[in-house]
């Protein structure tokens, strides 16, 4: 873990690659490629909410955008073995997220923050909502009651989750973001400005039409097809589930710190 209370762009990148949320990461080279060709293929579990239509029928053309924006091996010959996300794009994008931290701050912005991955971005996605609230943001508050996917709709810590069973549940599906959009103008509330999430739950708000911040693994490359095609609005690409939780702090510090949202 990085000395410092707030890393250094050097410092997080080097970080990235010890804990693997970047540099040559876990998900195997296999696995990404059999989810670009199930999104090719049109099987929209893997569209994360988007609508790519048939713009995207070429695995290859897939591979080519992940090569660009996550940083995965662009050689459509390296078919299994181990893959990577470019730590560089990780840091850029957060820097491009933090643009839009600032901006909601300025604007006094509703922020809804979500996410289907709690066992590993739960505490980022916290710690972003608190310190937005802090520094004077409206943060939505979920309607009660809503339901999806058999599962409840909950909110802890200002981030939306999905719930069975007494359990958060990691989900891909945009569906427990759609009963929430569709439910805040039947309460009387207004849609958010700003969107911070990952999964079904960030393509979902992108493909609404609202600002979106969302993570992504390098086998989840619907989120970054959104991005290249101008829906979504920035995509942070990050190994989504390591080791343990806390080696997200240090990207989280960054993050904060150059939105201008540090503790005094």
């Amino acid at each position: 873990m990085p000395t410092s209370a707030v890393p250094s762009r050097a410092e997080l990148i080097d970080h990235l690659i010890q804990t693997r949320i970047a540099g040559e990461v876990a998900t195997p080279r296999e696995n990404n490629l059999a989810h670009y060709r199930e999104l090719a293929n049109g099987n929209r579990y893997f569209w994360l909410g988007l609508e790519l239509g048939d713009r995207w029928t070429d695995e290859q053309d897939v591979l080519a955008v992940m090569a660009e924006r996550c940083g995965v091996d662009e050689d459509p010959e390296h078919r299994q073995g181990q893959d990577t996300i470019d730590p560089e794009l990780t840091v850029d994008a957060l820097d491009r997220a933090a643009t839009l931290l600032r901006k909601a701050v300025a604007d006094r912005q509703r922020v809804l923050v979500a996410t289907g991955h709690p066992g590993g971005l739960l505490d980022v996605h916290a710690r972003t909502a608190a310190a937005l609230l802090a520094a004077g943001c409206e943060l939505v508050r979920v309607p009660l009651g809503l339901t999806a996917d058999e599962g409840r709709i909950a909110q802890f810590a200002g981030v939306a989750v999905y719930e069975r069973g007494a359990s958060l549940w990691h989900t891909h599906s945009p569906r427990p973001m759609a009963e929430i959009l569709d439910a805040l103008p039947q309460e009387g509330e207004a849609l958010p400005n700003l969107v911070i999430a990952d999964h079904g739950w960030a393509g979902c708000a992108a493909e609404r039409g609202i600002d979106t911040i969302g993570y992504a693994d390098s086998n989840d490359p619907a989120l970054f097809l959104g991005e290249a095609e101008g829906t979504l609005t920035v995509c942070v690409p990050l190994d989504d589930y390591v080791t343990s939780p806390r080696f997200y702090e240090p990207l989280t510090a960054y993050l904060l710190d150059a939105a201008g949202l540090s503790p005094a």
